[in-house]
């Protein structure tokens, strides 16, 4: 197990490697000068100069690209054209509600979701199957931002249960962090409930199949049992697998998500920064993002020796 381990961590090397290429490249498969873009119209060539000098833009890219290697290496993600602060600083003022809203949102997605394709596969064909495989296809149809502006507009506009936008701070106490974020969380899953549902569904089905599943219903086992401690436990790995995948819709909606409730998260402070072209940022906010994406899956890699140990070998 221990070589398997770490075989999948210097597996991840080469992909941050690649991340970090990718990211850095960022600067310069830009449309147009970003110097210049970012200057605006009423810059002379001597502010736009400033500004390719500080980008580093006038210097070989190799070498640009090993220096700033070596700063990310030592903490160092650079410092934000418009603010003048470090790139650092600016994710660490703006990452608690962009986890909150991500841990938030993954637990509800598979304490929902697991359940519901569970009892899909065991009343298959039934009105409740319909159903759960109904809300799947509604889920995968509906774009965030519509269903977050619905859940606003009902729950928060007119029930006024819950506030229509903003942010408080899980430290000023836990619920009116979480009465801030439920409906977010709820938009933002919606898609990632309809996703696991369905493979879950599907994985319950084709293992209900199975000889050991009839051979436990031949034996006495009660239909709890059957589904969560033989079905489910042997359809782990496909559920794990596509909860793992599933964070890169979290990464993704929760921009969508910060824009539509106001949070002021790192959705927001990439959005913001796209539009300004403040590319250190950008290139801080994905190269995160683009590591705790490996870091989940590579987590998600390791507990599969868990669920089947036959995976270690």
């Amino acid at each position: 197990m221990f070589a398997y381990i770490v075989r999948r961590v210097l597996a991840t090397i080469p992909v941050m490697a690649f991340v970090a290429l990718f990211v850095f490249s960022l600067l310069y498969i830009a449309p147009g000068d970003p110097a210049a873009v970012i200057a605006g119209d009423q810059a002379t060539p001597d502010d736009v100069e400033r500004i390719r000098a500080s980008l580093g833009l006038d210097r070989p890219f190799l070498i640009r690209f090993g220096e700033w290697v070596w700063r990310i290496l030592q903490g160092d993600l650079g410092v934000s054209i418009f603010t003048n602060l470090p790139v650092s600083t600016m994710i660490q003022q703006r990452i608690e509600p962009t986890m909150s809203l991500m841990i938030l949102t993954l637990i509800l997605a598979v304490s929902v979701a697991i359940p519901m394709g569970v009892v899909a596969a065991w009343k298959q064909g039934t009105a409740i199957d319909r159903t759960v495989m109904g809300f799947a296809v509604l889920g995968f149809s509906v774009p965030v931002f519509v269903v977050g502006y619905v859940l606003a507009y009902i729950f928060a506009l007119e029930l006024d249960w819950v506030p229509v936008q903003g942010y408080t701070p899980i430290k000023q106490g836990f619920w009116p962090w979480f009465r801030n974020l439920i409906l977010p969380s709820i938009a933002l899953g919606t898609v990632y409930i309809a996703l696991i549902a369905r493979i879950t569904r599907a994985t319950m089905l084709e293992v209900l199949q199975q000889d050991y599943i009839r051979t436990a219903r031949a034996k006495g086992a009660g239909q709890r049992n059957i589904l969560f401690l033989h079905a489910l436990k042997n359809a782990a790995v496909p559920i794990v697998t596509v909860i793992g995948i599933g964070i890169a819709l979290l990464i993704g909606g929760a921009v969508v998500t910060e824009s539509v409730f106001a949070i002021p998260g790192l959705g927001r402070l990439t959005v913001d920064a796209i539009l300004r072209r403040d590319y250190p940022v950008i290139q801080g906010v994905v190269l995160l993002f683009s590591f705790v994406y490996v870091l989940v899956n590579l987590l998600i890699d390791l507990l599969y020796t868990i669920l089947d140990p036959r995976i270690r070998y």
